[in-house]
């Protein structure tokens, strides 16, 4: 199906399903314990060995000598991978650095062998008797130092990294107000629950992964293109996801060591990655450094916008794309932003939950902040002021749909906004300073291809086969719910199958694309699947009415299952994208609300209560589409207070590398949090009307908490996170 005008009245816009605050489907098997995860696949393969992964102890170098007699002389040892026995290894597209290193080294913990052995604590010991000799090389780990050598990259996923309207430089040299400011972000890591994990088996010449990914297609080509193999030799399954946040987005030396691992050892094999190798063996969110300059009449009108970004990664890698949000959200006549990136010899630095706009927005929105208190203006109604309906890089270019002032107002009204006192410092509450902040949400919403497959049998009985994958996000519910109401069954009428290559290729589950795409893959294909049932029962199908398991057509009517008889029938699709992206901005927006409160004496910070409102086109399914903004909004928290990925800069590597020294939220660190969605549904985004939200809920809350901490105090914090140290010596007198 191509999708290239906007949407019109369709079955989905009845809302009897879709729409409905609808209870998780996967729910029950998730809290009993019976989902099958990558790791316990007990189902599907007997006996496996076990495989425990040994990572690099330096940072750049090589192996001069790898000695692994003691290590397979040792007992329950079946087969000891490295990539000297390894065969011929490719690289796959979506990995920076190789999955297996050796003799080379790019980055610390990079795996360099996999023992495989009877038990895991079989594995685990025979690990500790390998000897590697390495020759250590110098490496770039200093993320500041390194910026004075960063480059312009090539352009990528993201746009170019350079964009410039009007005169800048002029505009801000002649603005009457004027912000120049510098902002800094760590590294920060994914701490999903659930580790990497892969349990690989092989069939002759045919490999199956059982796996944690996120995008199912990327995965066989990556695992096909590193082994040598063909695609269609390689099947790759992930049911069901604990977590990822961007970290599986492609396969990670998981996968690919439980794949080597079984084929020397003749069996299926299951590897974890320990926790302190999911921060230095897998993906990070890279460190960023942000100028931003703003300038603005005294009517408080931005005339030139600014924002420089300088991050770094691997040789290959890319920038971390902060300034994607200053294109488009603030209007301004004079614009520029930049993009520059570093060599950085760290483990790679890739996507994790809003790429660009989450610690974008950290800075900007921190920026917006100070440029409304130069002004003498509430930080809300600059934004207002601010506000544009039109791309402001190609002003004849209008949004979809834009509503940032709405939720702007309709939050500050929620929020009690005017009960805020400008003046830093000023409230008191006992020992506590508090204040409020704001800061805008944004994130952009991508079209992508997404295909599916629809069955209905002869008890009226609908199946739904895709590769997309549900993590954690309500991938399940908000399917079966799109496939409920085009072929007017209840919601238990409905099952779905996701997460496994044999199935039609999704657009998979990142970026905040999952759940408009695979949906609208689903309408695409129960369109089909209309069509073949109305034409069975000799309908017309324009006319046909699918409700309450019946099919109805002028004054006939049949049931549904009357239409599969004994062999079923069967139609797959896929939505497929015209220019609508093109001629119109698609984005969400968004506004966060934040109380903090902040100890006058120990500078200890307490977030009390937090607000967000989306606008996102039409939700889906309310509760699921709420936790996933509820998550989003914890890790804004996360982010501005406590997420830091410390560097050794002399060894290269990530100190704080387990659930002990990096810290995340806990149920203590989250006071009340409330949430509104705006009744909204977008024409231009798909049939389904609705957009991407599971993103957008973290763009900016950082920014919110920083911004309330400055009302609360007068300190203003620039560089993430804002931890007491950074307090201490600037909070005003204890009376």
């Amino acid at each position: 199906m191509k999708f290239d005008t906007p949407a019109t009245t369709n079955p989905i816009d009845r809302l009897k399903v879709v729409g409905r605050p609808t209870d998780r489907i996967d729910g029950p098997m998730k809290t009993s314990g019976t989902a099958p995860y990558a790791y316990e696949r007990h189902d599907a393969v007997a006996n496996p060995a076990y495989g425990y992964v040994v990572g690099s102890a330096i940072a750049k170098g090589r192996i001069a000598a790898i000695d692994l007699g003691d290590a397979e002389a040792a007992p329950g040892v079946l087969a000891i991978v490295t990539a000297e026995n390894a065969g011929t290894l490719g690289k796959g597209d979506y990995n920076t650095a190789k999955l297996l290193g050796g003799p080379e080294v790019d980055h610390y913990h990079q795996a360099i062998a996999v023992v495989v052995a009877e038990s895991f604590e079989q594995a685990r010991a025979a690990a500790q008797l390998i000897r590697v000799d390495y020759v250590p090389g110098k490496g770039a780990f200093d993320r500041a130092a390194a910026m004075d050598a960063a480059t312009k990259p090539e352009p990528k996923f993201g746009g170019p990294a350079d964009t410039a309207v009007g005169d800048f430089e002029g505009a801000f040299a002649e603005a009457p107000v004027r912000l120049d400011e510098t902002y800094t972000t760590p590294d920060q890591g994914h701490a999903m629950m659930e580790p990497h994990a892969t349990t690989a088996a092989w069939g002759g010449d045919r490999l199956t992964v059982w796996t944690s990914n996120q995008m199912i297609a990327w995965g066989v080509s990556d695992v096909a293109k590193t082994l040598g193999i063909p695609k269609e030799n390689v099947r790759l399954v992930s049911p069901f996801i604990g977590g990822g946040f961007g970290g599986k987005l492609f396969v990670r030396a998981d996968a690919l060591l439980a794949a080597l691992g079984a084929r020397a050892a003749g069996r299926p094999v299951k590897v974890t990655l320990p926790r302190p190798l999911m921060f230095n063996n897998t993906t990070h969110r890279p460190a960023t450094i942000q100028r931003i300059r703003i300038g603005a009449d005294r009517d408080g009108r931005i005339t030139a916008i600014g924002h420089e970004s300088w991050s770094g990664d691997l040789p290959g890698g890319g920038p971390e794309l902060a300034v994607n949000q200053t294109r488009l959200l603030y209007a301004g006549a004079n614009r520029m932003t930049s993009m520059r990136l570093a060599v950085l010899d760290l483990p790679e630095g890739n996507a994790m939950r809003a790429p660009g706009e989450a610690p974008g927005m950290m800075a900007l929105e921190i920026a917006i902040d100070e440029m409304a208190e130069k002004l003498g203006l509430d930080p809300v109604e600059f934004r207002i002021i601010n506000d544009t309906q039109v791309d402001p890089e190609k002003p004849e270019r209008p949004f979809s749909q834009r509503h940032l002032v709405e939720c702007l107002r309709s939050g500050a009204e929620r929020f009690g906004w005017s009960k805020r006192n400008p003046k830093p410092g000023s409230i008191r509450d006992g020992r506590w300073l508090v204040g409020m902040g704001v800061a805008a949400a944004f994130r952009n919403n991508l079209p992508m291809a997404s295909g599916a497959r629809v069955r209905l049998d002869h008890r009226g009985d609908v199946t739904v086969e895709t590769d997309m994958t549900d993590i954690g996000t309500g991938s399940y519910t908000i399917i079966a719910q799109t496939a409920a109401e085009m072929m007017g069954v209840p919601l238990d009428k409905v099952v779905v199958r996701l997460g496994d290559s044999s199935f039609p290729v999704s657009c998979g589950s990142g970026g905040q694309f999952g759940a408009s795409n695979s949906t609208s893959g689903v309408y695409a294909a129960c369109v089909k699947l209309r069509e073949a049932v109305a034409q069975r029962l000799g309908f017309n199908s324009a006319e046909a009415v699918f409700a309450d398991g019946q099919v109805r057509a002028g004054n006939r009517s049949a049931p549904l299952a009357q239409a599969a008889g004994e062999g079923g029938l069967v139609a797959e699709d896929a939505i497929e994208y015209g220019d609508l992206d093109k001629t119109h901005q698609q984005s969400t927006f968004g506004a966060h609300f934040v109380e903090a409160a902040v100890d006058a004496a120990t500078g200890e910070i307490r977030v009390r209560r937090m607000l967000s409102v989306c606008a996102a086109g039409r939700i889906l399914n309310p509760k699921a589409a709420r936790s996933q903004v509820i998550g989003a909004m914890t890790m804004g928290v996360g982010a501005a207070l406590m997420e830091e990925l410390a560097v050794d800069k002399r060894h290269g590597f990530f100190v704080n590398h387990d659930l002990a020294g990096y810290e995340v939220p806990v149920h203590a660190d989250i006071p009340h949090q409330d949430m509104i969605f705006l009744d909204e549904a977008d024409p231009h985004s798909s049939p389904m009307k609705a957009k991407g939200v599971a993103e957008l809920g973290i763009c900016g809350v950082a920014a919110a908490v920083a911004n309330a901490v400055h009302n609360a105090t007068g300190v203003r914090v620039r560089d993430y996170p804002i931890t007491l140290d950074k307090l201490l010596d600037r909070l005003p007198e204890v009376a």
